[in-house]
């Protein structure tokens, strides 16, 4: 329920939904991220980054909802590109079946969509690599072209921060701590995106301020 401050909540809705329809948060998200960066002397757009996942299990009987078998979770899979600073590039919702490969692509594609570009280094876990992917990315996109993928393993058993790639698991965690996003609450799946791309929002509002 949406406070009463906020007005009906099909309003509340009709207004997030647009847009989300319209990449308005996403736009946002961009537009501070960069600011962000040229507040801690970085350019605006990164030469490096990070990707994962994580799969949720779903609170509604939305679409695109599937079983990720490694993880043993029913759900969706929230699939991160993110800079050095933890800081989400593009994000991808999927059904939790969705293997890492493909969620990386889609990623890319994201990233393409969106106009980007400069990025020269990826980092990632075993789970992505493989000629296939390599040989997608170098030939996918001109923009993408460059990229060298690194994957950097998890060293001995056990918790232990990882090389690298620490930055997205800390950024998932930060994201943990917004209750909207202890499950995927959403019915479409381009709304559980907004959903994050808000919340990320919320964590550079208060940066750059």
């Amino acid at each position: 329920m949406a406070d009463a401050d906020y007005g009906r909540w099909k309003t509340v809705y009709g207004y997030f939904n647009s847009w989300s329809k319209q990449g308005i948060w996403e736009s946002m998200m961009d537009t501070l991220r960069e600011q962000y960066r040229e507040k801690t002397d970085k350019k605006s757009s990164p030469s490096a980054g990070c990707i994962d996942s994580q799969s949720v299990k779903t609170h509604t009987q939305g679409i695109h909802v599937g079983f990720d078998g490694g993880k043993k979770v029913k759900g969706r899979k929230r699939h991160l590109l993110v800079d050095t600073l933890g800081i989400i590039m593009c994000v991808v919702v999927t059904s939790a079946s969705l293997g890492e490969r493909e969620g990386l692509k889609r990623l890319l594609n994201c990233y393409v969509k969106k106009g980007m570009s400069g990025l020269k280094k990826i980092w990632l876990d075993s789970g992505y690599s493989g000629n296939p992917v390599v040989e997608w990315v170098k030939e996918s996109h001109e923009v993408t072209r460059s990229i060298i993928l690194e994957v950097v393993e998890k060293a001995g058993k056990g918790f232990n921060v990882i090389k690298k790639r620490w930055v997205v698991e800390r950024t998932f965690s930060w994201l943990i701590n917004y209750r909207r996003h202890s499950k995927d609450y959403e019915v479409l799946t381009r709304n559980s995106e907004a959903m994050i791309h808000i919340a990320m929002l919320h964590i550079l509002v208060k940066r750059v301020a």
